[in-house]
């Protein structure tokens, strides 16, 4: 069933941040304390174990009063049998963040073989030589919660998600600065972290860093905003379906849904595609993309400022089809309350933009929501599909590799693309 017209579905990337559960932390918590720990650490008590590297308060048995906000403490299991370290927030519903397993106190010589593994990761094995955005820490994917850091030519920006590691942020990234290369960097809380962590603080950006950043992907140029984009001015983790999009749109009509900075349009006209429209109900992403299509020659590119649901009645009722389709919205489910409405979202989005697909169409479909897993994804897509039309799933993909998924926190894998055919 297609959604009403007077119902409602958010496809916004909102700029306000949620209200706080208390009163912010004084600002004098959230100065750099360094990476290397005290000589005594508090303890706490886990009584209830996991792999997952997140340790929910309930999960706690008994912390020592001694731990403070962002404190560094040794973890044991009730027996006393060493459970790791990690980092503390008696704020936050995830309590402590581990960051080890063993019994080695982390500290500054650690902190510098973490960031070394994962630019390694990046520079040597992967090899990522045709692009200058990297995503260079993964979170939970390097084994270090609560933070994302991506490389934009010269300059380092984070969004960190943990209380703890926004008092290590200047310590973390003039590290890796110092292992890249880098000039300039840039750390911003995420948009739920201050009321989840309980602190108020704006992006801490060194002084010359650019507003105005040109960078280059598959021959692609973009200008971002390091210090004022959305997430960290750029979404690297699509970057292997960008180029795919690129080789299979030639002779075809485009259509680039919830297109943010026009990523895949533009792949899509670099690929000889007889037309594009790129739309999204962000004006700051309209403006972005209208200014990415002039830097890069492509005039015949069309930047629409409109809902997305409201853009798919209207062409459907024009009768328009489209040769290629791509559905890239934000994330539709933040938390477990809003799983069944995102759900419904990604159903109804799906349905519609397949109703628009021409035969031999294709459809690449996303979702960036860690708390839907693939499986789940996979089968909204498929029961989306209308009954008049025949279907075949090509491929299924996740971010690019420089997104690694860890094993034990099956929320980096959040993002899940599936490629389609469709015959009839």
């Amino acid at each position: 069933m297609l959604p009403r017209p007077n119902e409602s579905h958010d496809l916004s990337r909102p700029d306000t941040r949620p209200p706080f559960a208390k009163p912010p932390l004084a600002a004098g918590h959230l100065t750099d304390r360094g990476l290397d720990p005290p000589e005594k650490l508090p303890t706490i008590t886990v009584g209830r174990p996991s792999r997952h590297p997140s340790i929910f308060k309930s999960r706690l048995a008994h912390t020592d009063p001694a731990a403070g906000h962002g404190d560094l403490v040794r973890l044991v299991l009730k027996d006393g049998e060493p459970f790791g370290f990690g980092i503390y927030n008696p704020r936050a519903e995830i309590a402590v963040r581990r960051l080890t397993t063993g019994t080695d106190v982390p500290d500054s010589r650690w902190w510098r073989s973490k960031l070394e593994e994962a630019v390694s990761l990046r520079t040597t094995l992967l090899g990522l030589g045709d692009t200058d955005a990297i995503r260079l820490v993964h979170g939970e994917g390097d084994g270090l919660p609560g933070l994302v850091v991506d490389k934009y030519a010269n300059v380092l920006v984070a969004e960190v998600f943990s209380l703890g590691l926004w008092q290590r942020r200047r310590s973390v990234l003039e590290l890796l600065a110092e292992m890249t290369g880098a000039e300039h960097l840039v750390a911003r809380p995420g948009p739920r972290t201050e009321a989840q962590e309980g602190f108020v603080a704006e992006a801490d950006v060194t002084d010359g860093c650019p507003h105005d950043l040109k960078i280059a992907e598959h021959g692609v140029r973009y200008a971002i905003d390091p210090a004022g984009g959305h997430k960290t001015g750029f979404f690297c983790d699509q970057r292997d379906n960008r180029a795919l999009v690129g080789r299979h749109a030639a002779g075809r009509d485009v259509l680039d849904l919830c297109c943010y900075t026009g990523g895949f349009a533009l792949n899509a006209a670099a690929g000889g595609a007889k037309s594009v429209t790129a739309v999204d109900l962000d004006e700051h992403a309209v403006a972005a993309a209208k200014q990415n299509a002039k830097l890069n020659r492509r005039p015949g590119l069309k930047v629409v400022h409109a809902d997305a649901f409201n853009y798919l009645r209207d062409v459907l009722a024009a009768e328009k089809r489209y040769g290629l389709i791509v559905l890239d919205p934000p994330k539709l489910i933040g938390s477990q309350h809003e799983s069944e409405s995102g759900k419904r979202t990604y159903a109804d989005l799906n349905r519609l933009a397949m109703k628009l697909l021409a035969p031999g169409g294709l459809l690449l479909t996303c979702s960036c929501s860690g708390l839907l897993s693939p499986d789940e994804f996979k089968t909204i897509v498929a029961r989306s599909v209308p009954g008049d039309r025949t279907a075949r799933v090509l491929a299924v993909h996740g971010a690019a590799p420089d997104h690694p998924v860890a094993t034990d926190t099956p929320e980096t894998h959040y993002l899940k693309a599936i490629w389609m055919s469709f015959s009839s």
